[in-house]
Protein backbone atom coordinates (compact mmCIF):
# COMPACT_ATOMS: atom_id res chain seq x y z
CA UNK A 1 0.00 0.00 0.00
CA UNK A 2 2.68 2.53 0.73
CA UNK A 3 4.43 1.83 -2.74
CA UNK A 4 0.86 1.90 -4.37
CA UNK A 5 0.71 5.76 -2.35
CA UNK A 6 3.99 6.80 -2.84
CA UNK A 7 3.75 6.14 -7.02
CA UNK A 8 0.03 7.86 -7.02
CA UNK A 9 2.07 10.65 -5.67
CA UNK A 10 4.91 10.64 -8.18
CA UNK A 11 1.65 10.58 -10.70
CA UNK A 12 0.13 13.68 -9.81
CA UNK A 13 3.69 15.74 -9.77
CA UNK A 14 4.52 14.41 -12.81
CA UNK A 15 0.81 14.94 -14.03
CA UNK A 16 0.62 18.43 -13.15
CA UNK A 17 3.52 19.16 -15.41
CA UNK A 18 1.89 17.73 -18.23
CA UNK A 19 -1.15 18.76 -17.45
CA UNK A 20 -0.28 22.57 -16.86
CA UNK A 21 1.66 22.28 -20.45
CA UNK A 22 -1.65 20.56 -22.43
CA UNK A 23 -3.91 23.63 -20.98
CA UNK A 24 -1.90 25.80 -22.51
CA UNK A 25 -1.36 24.40 -25.51
CA UNK A 26 -5.01 23.57 -25.69
CA UNK A 27 -6.06 27.01 -25.07
CA UNK A 28 -4.17 28.18 -28.08
CA UNK A 29 -5.46 25.15 -30.65
CA UNK A 30 -9.15 25.84 -29.22
CA UNK A 31 -9.35 29.34 -29.70
CA UNK A 32 -6.41 30.10 -33.18
CA UNK A 33 -6.47 26.26 -34.13
CA UNK A 34 -2.84 26.41 -34.11
CA UNK A 35 -0.73 23.21 -33.41
CA UNK A 36 1.88 25.50 -31.73
CA UNK A 37 5.21 22.84 -31.07
CA UNK A 38 7.08 26.06 -29.93
CA UNK A 39 5.20 25.23 -26.52
CA UNK A 40 7.35 23.87 -24.45
CA UNK A 41 10.21 26.37 -25.41
CA UNK A 42 7.97 28.79 -23.57
CA UNK A 43 7.77 26.14 -20.80
CA UNK A 44 11.75 26.44 -20.95
CA UNK A 45 11.53 29.88 -20.85
CA UNK A 46 9.70 29.92 -17.43
CA UNK A 47 12.17 28.02 -15.96
CA UNK A 48 15.08 30.53 -17.20
CA UNK A 49 13.25 32.95 -15.72
CA UNK A 50 13.51 31.76 -12.55
CA UNK A 51 17.44 31.03 -12.94
CA UNK A 52 18.19 34.87 -14.21
CA UNK A 53 16.07 35.90 -11.53
CA UNK A 54 18.02 33.87 -9.13
CA UNK A 55 21.38 35.20 -10.83
CA UNK A 56 20.03 38.75 -10.41
CA UNK A 57 19.82 38.87 -6.88
CA UNK A 58 23.20 37.28 -6.07
CA UNK A 59 25.10 39.99 -7.86
CA UNK A 60 27.62 40.73 -5.59
CA UNK A 61 29.39 43.84 -4.41
CA UNK A 62 33.28 42.71 -3.18
CA UNK A 63 34.27 44.85 0.01
CA UNK A 64 36.91 44.31 2.53
CA UNK A 65 36.45 42.32 5.40
CA UNK A 66 38.91 44.21 8.27
CA UNK A 67 37.36 41.25 10.92
CA UNK A 68 38.72 38.08 9.02
CA UNK A 69 42.26 37.88 7.41
CA UNK A 70 43.92 35.20 5.36
CA UNK A 71 46.80 32.73 6.74
CA UNK A 72 49.38 35.96 5.44
CA UNK A 73 46.80 38.22 7.86
CA UNK A 74 45.52 40.46 5.01
CA UNK A 75 42.47 41.55 5.12
CA UNK A 76 39.78 39.51 3.32
CA UNK A 77 37.85 40.15 0.13
CA UNK A 78 34.37 39.04 0.55
CA UNK A 79 31.36 39.42 -2.13
CA UNK A 80 27.86 40.89 -0.68
CA UNK A 81 25.00 40.56 -2.81
CA UNK A 82 23.64 44.13 -3.15
CA UNK A 83 19.63 43.08 -1.88
CA UNK A 84 21.99 42.36 2.07
CA UNK A 85 23.91 45.58 1.10
CA UNK A 86 20.11 47.39 0.21
CA UNK A 87 18.02 45.66 2.43
CA UNK A 88 20.04 43.90 5.16
CA UNK A 89 21.61 40.95 5.52
CA UNK A 90 17.91 39.47 6.71
CA UNK A 91 15.72 40.47 4.50
CA UNK A 92 18.00 40.34 1.63
CA UNK A 93 19.27 36.70 2.60
CA UNK A 94 15.34 35.98 2.28
CA UNK A 95 14.68 37.54 -0.92
CA UNK A 96 17.92 35.23 -2.71
CA UNK A 97 15.89 32.44 -0.56
CA UNK A 98 12.46 33.17 -1.88
CA UNK A 99 14.09 33.72 -5.61
CA UNK A 100 11.58 31.15 -7.17
CA UNK A 101 8.36 31.88 -5.66
CA UNK A 102 9.17 35.83 -6.42
CA UNK A 103 10.01 34.63 -10.23
CA UNK A 104 6.27 33.79 -10.73
CA UNK A 105 5.85 37.86 -10.36
CA UNK A 106 8.51 38.45 -12.68
CA UNK A 107 8.27 35.72 -15.08
CA UNK A 108 4.37 36.85 -15.86
CA UNK A 109 4.34 40.41 -17.85
CA UNK A 110 7.81 38.34 -19.71
CA UNK A 111 6.08 35.46 -21.02
CA UNK A 112 2.70 37.74 -22.09
CA UNK A 113 5.22 39.68 -23.56
CA UNK A 114 6.29 36.74 -25.30
CA UNK A 115 3.29 34.96 -26.60
CA UNK A 116 2.22 38.15 -28.11
CA UNK A 117 5.69 39.21 -30.01
CA UNK A 118 4.95 35.36 -31.05
CA UNK A 119 1.66 35.62 -32.35
CA UNK A 120 1.22 38.90 -33.83
CA UNK A 121 4.81 38.59 -35.37
CA UNK A 122 4.78 34.92 -36.67
CA UNK A 123 1.79 32.98 -35.87
CA UNK A 124 -1.26 34.96 -37.16
CA UNK A 125 0.45 34.31 -41.02
CA UNK A 126 -0.01 30.82 -40.52
CA UNK A 127 -4.49 30.89 -39.61
CA UNK A 128 -5.26 29.31 -42.75
CA UNK A 129 -2.03 27.63 -43.79
CA UNK A 130 -2.19 23.99 -43.15
CA UNK A 131 -0.88 22.42 -39.68
CA UNK A 132 2.04 20.98 -41.40
CA UNK A 133 3.26 24.38 -42.34
CA UNK A 134 2.34 25.36 -38.35
CA UNK A 135 4.25 22.39 -37.35
CA UNK A 136 7.31 23.54 -39.21
CA UNK A 137 6.84 26.93 -38.58
CA UNK A 138 6.93 26.68 -34.56
CA UNK A 139 9.02 23.63 -34.18
CA UNK A 140 11.86 25.87 -36.11
CA UNK A 141 10.99 28.35 -33.90
CA UNK A 142 11.16 26.15 -30.53
CA UNK A 143 14.86 25.21 -31.76
CA UNK A 144 15.86 29.14 -32.47
CA UNK A 145 13.96 29.80 -28.65
CA UNK A 146 16.48 26.70 -27.53
CA UNK A 147 19.53 27.51 -29.38
CA UNK A 148 18.92 30.86 -27.81
CA UNK A 149 19.65 29.88 -24.29
CA UNK A 150 22.19 27.14 -24.50
CA UNK A 151 24.28 30.25 -25.83
CA UNK A 152 23.35 33.02 -23.06
CA UNK A 153 23.26 30.27 -20.66
CA UNK A 154 25.57 27.23 -21.44
CA UNK A 155 24.59 23.71 -22.08
CA UNK A 156 24.55 22.10 -18.32
CA UNK A 157 21.88 22.16 -15.73
CA UNK A 158 21.38 24.84 -13.44
CA UNK A 159 20.88 24.06 -10.57
CA UNK A 160 17.72 26.42 -8.73
CA UNK A 161 17.10 25.90 -5.32
CA UNK A 162 13.85 25.75 -3.50
CA UNK A 163 13.28 28.32 -0.77
CA UNK A 164 14.81 26.79 2.59
CA UNK A 165 11.61 26.35 4.34
CA UNK A 166 10.69 23.65 1.46
CA UNK A 167 13.56 21.64 0.83
CA UNK A 168 12.75 18.70 3.48
CA UNK A 169 10.34 15.84 3.03
CA UNK A 170 6.93 14.89 4.45
CA UNK A 171 6.20 11.81 6.00
CA UNK A 172 3.31 10.87 4.72
CA UNK A 173 3.85 7.22 6.37
CA UNK A 174 3.06 8.59 9.75
CA UNK A 175 0.12 10.67 8.93
CA UNK A 176 -1.75 8.08 7.35
CA UNK A 177 -0.57 5.25 10.23
CA UNK A 178 1.95 3.66 8.32
CA UNK A 179 5.62 3.30 9.92
CA UNK A 180 7.55 6.05 10.03
CA UNK A 181 10.03 6.89 7.01
CA UNK A 182 8.14 4.60 4.55
CA UNK A 183 6.34 7.12 2.34
CA UNK A 184 9.01 10.10 2.14
CA UNK A 185 7.71 13.01 -0.16
CA UNK A 186 9.30 16.23 -0.88
CA UNK A 187 7.65 19.38 0.41
CA UNK A 188 8.50 21.02 -2.95
CA UNK A 189 6.55 18.54 -5.26
CA UNK A 190 3.72 18.92 -3.15
CA UNK A 191 3.66 22.76 -3.49
CA UNK A 192 4.00 22.56 -7.22
CA UNK A 193 0.90 19.90 -7.52
CA UNK A 194 -0.88 22.81 -5.09
CA UNK A 195 0.64 25.50 -7.43
CA UNK A 196 -0.77 23.31 -10.97
CA UNK A 197 -4.22 23.04 -9.03
CA UNK A 198 -4.68 26.89 -8.68
CA UNK A 199 -3.70 27.40 -11.95
CA UNK A 200 -6.01 25.15 -13.72
CA UNK A 201 -8.97 25.97 -11.47
CA UNK A 202 -8.07 29.78 -11.97
CA UNK A 203 -7.92 29.15 -15.86
CA UNK A 204 -10.97 27.34 -15.51
CA UNK A 205 -12.71 30.14 -13.64
CA UNK A 206 -11.61 32.63 -15.90
CA UNK A 207 -13.22 31.12 -19.11
CA UNK A 208 -16.49 29.82 -16.99
CA UNK A 209 -17.62 32.82 -15.03
CA UNK A 210 -16.09 36.00 -16.42
CA UNK A 211 -17.59 37.87 -19.59
CA UNK A 212 -14.47 37.54 -21.20
CA UNK A 213 -14.03 34.14 -20.70
CA UNK A 214 -17.48 33.40 -22.19
CA UNK A 215 -17.07 35.08 -25.51
CA UNK A 216 -13.77 33.19 -25.91
CA UNK A 217 -15.46 30.29 -24.95
CA UNK A 218 -17.67 31.00 -27.72
CA UNK A 219 -15.67 32.02 -30.02
CA UNK A 220 -13.93 28.75 -29.87
CA UNK A 221 -17.66 27.33 -30.68
CA UNK A 222 -18.14 29.20 -33.15
CA UNK A 223 -15.83 32.22 -34.34
CA UNK A 224 -17.63 33.47 -37.60
CA UNK A 225 -20.60 34.00 -35.45
CA UNK A 226 -19.17 36.01 -33.20
CA UNK A 227 -17.69 38.07 -34.89
CA UNK A 228 -20.40 38.75 -36.65
CA UNK A 229 -21.97 39.86 -33.80
CA UNK A 230 -19.46 42.88 -33.74
CA UNK A 231 -16.62 41.61 -31.29
CA UNK A 232 -13.54 41.84 -32.02
CA UNK A 233 -12.61 37.59 -31.36
CA UNK A 234 -9.26 38.01 -33.01
CA UNK A 235 -7.85 40.81 -30.47
CA UNK A 236 -9.32 38.25 -27.37
CA UNK A 237 -7.52 35.35 -28.86
CA UNK A 238 -4.25 36.56 -29.20
CA UNK A 239 -5.02 37.95 -25.44
CA UNK A 240 -5.60 33.73 -24.91
CA UNK A 241 -2.39 33.44 -26.56
CA UNK A 242 -0.22 35.63 -24.10
CA UNK A 243 -2.27 34.11 -21.45
CA UNK A 244 -1.65 30.63 -22.50
CA UNK A 245 2.67 31.57 -22.73
CA UNK A 246 2.01 32.75 -19.21
CA UNK A 247 0.63 29.14 -17.88
CA UNK A 248 3.37 27.49 -19.88
CA UNK A 249 6.07 29.80 -18.10
CA UNK A 250 4.84 29.49 -14.39
CA UNK A 251 4.72 25.54 -15.01
CA UNK A 252 8.17 25.94 -15.57
CA UNK A 253 9.23 28.01 -13.03
CA UNK A 254 7.92 26.62 -10.62
CA UNK A 255 9.60 22.85 -11.84
CA UNK A 256 13.22 24.76 -11.70
CA UNK A 257 13.75 23.31 -8.20
CA UNK A 258 12.50 19.76 -8.94
CA UNK A 259 14.25 19.89 -12.64
CA UNK A 260 17.09 21.64 -12.99
CA UNK A 261 16.30 24.03 -15.61
CA UNK A 262 18.75 22.79 -19.44
CA UNK A 263 17.91 24.24 -22.80
CA UNK A 264 16.40 21.17 -23.74
CA UNK A 265 14.03 20.57 -21.24
CA UNK A 266 11.14 22.42 -23.06
CA UNK A 267 11.79 19.74 -25.89
CA UNK A 268 11.78 16.79 -23.12
CA UNK A 269 8.24 18.15 -22.26
CA UNK A 270 6.78 18.90 -25.84
CA UNK A 271 6.37 15.53 -27.43
CA UNK A 272 4.45 13.64 -24.06
CA UNK A 273 2.35 17.12 -23.93
CA UNK A 274 0.93 17.06 -27.35
CA UNK A 275 0.50 12.97 -26.84
CA UNK A 276 -1.34 14.27 -23.81
CA UNK A 277 -3.87 16.87 -25.96
CA UNK A 278 -4.46 14.23 -28.38
CA UNK A 279 -5.54 11.75 -25.72
CA UNK A 280 -7.73 14.43 -23.71
CA UNK A 281 -9.29 15.46 -26.95
CA UNK A 282 -7.86 18.36 -29.51
CA UNK A 283 -9.79 21.73 -28.04
CA UNK A 284 -11.01 20.01 -24.69
CA UNK A 285 -9.68 21.31 -21.75
CA UNK A 286 -11.38 19.45 -19.78
CA UNK A 287 -9.78 16.46 -21.63
CA UNK A 288 -6.27 18.11 -20.97
CA UNK A 289 -5.82 17.95 -17.74
CA UNK A 290 -7.68 14.77 -17.52
CA UNK A 291 -5.57 13.09 -19.97
CA UNK A 292 -2.31 14.89 -18.36
CA UNK A 293 -2.88 13.35 -14.68
CA UNK A 294 -4.02 10.43 -16.22
CA UNK A 295 -1.08 9.35 -18.06
CA UNK A 296 0.99 10.85 -15.45
CA UNK A 297 0.25 8.21 -13.06
CA UNK A 298 0.22 5.44 -15.72
CA UNK A 299 4.51 6.55 -16.49
CA UNK A 300 4.79 6.73 -12.04
CA UNK A 301 3.44 2.74 -12.08
CA UNK A 302 5.19 1.96 -14.99
CA UNK A 303 8.46 2.95 -13.40
CA UNK A 304 8.43 0.76 -10.29
CA UNK A 305 10.61 -1.61 -10.38
CA UNK A 306 8.45 -4.74 -10.27
CA UNK A 307 6.32 -3.54 -13.24
CA UNK A 308 9.91 -3.11 -14.99
CA UNK A 309 11.32 -6.83 -14.18
CA UNK A 310 8.15 -8.32 -16.01
CA UNK A 311 8.38 -5.72 -18.78
CA UNK A 312 11.59 -4.16 -19.67
CA UNK A 313 11.34 -0.88 -20.66
CA UNK A 314 7.42 -0.43 -20.32
CA UNK A 315 8.20 3.41 -18.23
CA UNK A 316 9.62 4.85 -21.65
CA UNK A 317 6.91 3.54 -23.89
CA UNK A 318 4.06 3.27 -21.85
CA UNK A 319 2.18 6.52 -22.29
CA UNK A 320 2.11 6.16 -25.93
CA UNK A 321 1.01 2.21 -25.42
CA UNK A 322 -2.04 4.34 -23.61
CA UNK A 323 -2.58 6.75 -26.22
CA UNK A 324 -2.79 3.89 -28.90
CA UNK A 325 -5.18 2.22 -26.50
CA UNK A 326 -7.42 4.98 -25.83
CA UNK A 327 -7.34 6.41 -29.62
CA UNK A 328 -8.61 3.28 -31.35
CA UNK A 329 -11.50 2.99 -29.04
CA UNK A 330 -12.32 6.75 -29.16
CA UNK A 331 -10.33 8.57 -31.30
CA UNK A 332 -11.57 11.82 -30.40
CA UNK A 333 -9.50 11.42 -27.16
CA UNK A 334 -11.03 11.26 -23.42
CA UNK A 335 -13.28 14.10 -23.77
CA UNK A 336 -13.16 15.45 -27.25
CA UNK A 337 -16.35 16.91 -29.45
CA UNK A 338 -17.81 14.70 -31.35
CA UNK A 339 -16.56 14.46 -34.84
CA UNK A 340 -13.14 15.67 -33.81
CA UNK A 341 -10.64 13.51 -35.33
CA UNK A 342 -13.24 10.88 -35.94
CA UNK A 343 -13.03 11.40 -40.05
Amino acid sequence: MDAIILQILNGLDKGSAYALIALGLTLIFGTLGVVNFAHGALFMIGAFCAVTLNKLLNLSVETVDPTRTDFLGNPLKVKTPYVETWFGPEFGHAIIDWSVPLAILFSIPIMIAIGFIMERGLIKHFYRRPHADQILVTFGLAIVLQELIKHYYGANPIQTPAPGAFRGSFDFGAMLGFDPNTIIYPYWRMIYFAFAAVIIGGVFAFLQFTTFGMVVRAGMADRETVGLLGINIDKRFTIMFGLAAAVAGLAGVMYAPINSPNYHMGMDFLVLSFVVVVVGGMGSLPGAVAAGFLLGILESFASMNEIKSILPGIDQIIIYVAAIIILLTRPRGLLGRKGVMED
